[in-house]
């Protein structure tokens, strides 16, 4: 079993496109330290507070090492920073202004996402 110290990263295991994705982080170093939530089979009761199944299955969520809850950009650059590979990614998509061209990106992608789910 984990400690709850570690970041736990919320997916939507049922979505293809998120289960790929998720698959790809999860063959990197460093990612055995992180607590792997797929939502999809999750009960409510085991996410943040505050959070529903359908926020955590609309947007991308990581609860961090210390408890704060993240989403969308914001919670990839956290993920990011977590894995040896990735680690410098996560710390450029925190400086200004990245941060929130980032978000409006993923904003742009989400409503594409269903159409996208359905041709991979």
């Amino acid at each position: 079993m984990m400690s709850e110290s570690v970041p736990r990263v919320f997916f939507d295991g049922a979505c293809p496109l998120c289960a790929r994705e998720i698959a790809f982080y999860r063959k990197h170093k460093g990612a055995s330290y992180i607590a792997w939530v797929d939502v999809s089979r999750t009960k409510v009761a085991d996410l943040p507070n505050g959070l529903s199944q359908q926020d955590t299955l609309a947007r991308f969520h990581v609860q961090t090492a210390d408890g704060n809850s993240v989403d969308g950009a914001t919670a990839f650059a956290h993920l990011w920073s977590a894995l040896p590979r990735f680690r410098l990614a996560g710390k450029v998509a925190r400086i200004p202004p990245l941060p929130w061209i980032l978000e409006g990106l993923y904003n742009l992608f989400l409503p594409v996402r269903p159409y996208l789910q359905r041709r991979v």
